[in-house]
């Protein structure tokens, strides 16, 4: 079908920082902020908002680089029909390789616009339907055991169906982490776990088997990201399935990790495919897989939470929702998009686009260009 014309114009570029309410840590380290890049595409009567939160040990992007990269891509886009998304991810892979998390900032706003245009909810443009529930889990940061128990008493207390937990560090130090939080919580709320690659091979499955008895829905990058080769050995050998998460960017990796039966689960960024064009790839491949998937995220405001829910709604195979990063922050700046609800349920708005943008006033107050 003909793409009518929507001939993209100014792009704004915004670097946002706003402080957590206390500091985020997994074995990669530690954040004591929130730091993304916001691109706001002017296309004809429309304005689309994207946004991205580098995570300098994942993607090697860093609020920095996305902000420079960001003028890069921003003028080679001028002038192209926004609804055309093949060639604005084309136009943008050939201008420079990698920078996934930039690229899935215009990525999401050019999705905006289209999505705005069809009079369409991002979801039902994408071909999904608001047929399921969403629910997020809530993530305990990794640190002293005894205060990792008591962070996951006090959101089992607010209602969270699933807590995350993030390991990582070595087989005793993560088992005593972890039958605290039993102890503290009882058995029956489902516990998730992320080493964030902190294990090698042999810790890795000493401390899968380990955690058996404490009812893990699933394990998230147990060993580092390049050893993908022998992933499948830990797979194997570990009782408590295993999700792909920084091994898995793109839809190239995807297939690859499927090939080698490396993995039960993967885990979609955007952050990390470059944007909606391509994480759509992988929720195909996935399918075909008859693969279990997981939508997450970095450090994104509800700017971006809000396209990640709609991401979610879009593949019954979906079943995993990782939306708890805003609730961290000491400030909102998101004008309606995702809302959070009871048992750590969200919802996505039924307006036409994303639906859920920033003000430019409050845009205003942090460094940009506007080209």
């Amino acid at each position: 079908m003909a793409k009518k014309n929507c001939q993209i114009g100014s792009i704004g570029i915004y670097k946002l920082v706003i402080p957590l309410k206390e500091p985020f840590v997994i074995s990669l380290g530690a954040q004591y902020n929130a730091e993304s890049v916001v691109v706001v595409i002017k296309a004809g009567d429309y304005a689309g908002f994207g946004e991205c939160s580098p995570y300098m040990s994942i993607n090697g992007e860093s609020i920095d680089t996305c902000f420079i990269v960001a003028q890069y891509l921003a003028k080679i886009l001028q002038g192209i029909n926004a609804l055309d998304i093949k060639e604005c991810v084309q136009a943008m892979d050939k201008t420079i390789y990698g920078n996934s998390s930039i690229k899935s900032a215009f990525d999401m706003a050019l999705y905006d616009i289209a999505s705005q245009q069809a009079q369409l909810p991002l979801y039902k443009f994408l071909g999904g339907k608001n047929n399921k529930t969403l629910a997020t889990d809530y993530t305990v940061s990794l640190g002293e055991a005894k205060k990792m128990a008591e962070d996951a008493v006090k959101y089992k207390e607010q209602g969270f169906p699933v807590i995350k937990v993030k390991l990582g560090e070595s087989k005793d130090k993560d088992a005593e982490r972890i039958h605290l939080i039993r102890e503290a919580i009882g058995y029956e709320l489902p516990l998730r776990i992320d080493a964030n690659q902190g294990w090698d091979i042999k810790t890795a499955i000493a401390t899968l088997k380990e955690l058996e008895r404490y009812n893990i829905q699933h394990c998230e990058e147990p060993i580092a990201r390049w050893d993908f080769m022998r992933l499948r050995k830990v797979r194997k050998k570990s009782p408590i399935p295993i999700m792909a998460d920084e091994s898995c960017c793109d839809h190239h990796d995807a297939r690859r990790l499927i090939d080698l039966k490396a993995c039960d689960m993967v885990n979609i960024k955007l952050g990390k495919s470059g944007g909606i064009y391509d994480a759509l790839k992988i929720i195909a491949l996935a399918e075909k897989a008859n693969m279990k998937m997981q939508v997450g995220a970095f450090m994104e405001s509800r700017l971006g939470m809000t396209a990640f829910a709609h991401l979610a709604l879009c593949s019954d195979n979906i079943l995993y929702c990782d939306f708890d990063t805003p609730l961290m922050f000491t400030e909102d700046l998101v004008s309606s998009g995702l809302t959070y609800h009871e048992n750590g349920v969200v919802k996505v708005p039924e307006t036409p686009g994303l639906g859920a943008w920033i003000d430019e006033a409050a845009l205003g107050r942090f460094e940009n260009v506007v080209l």
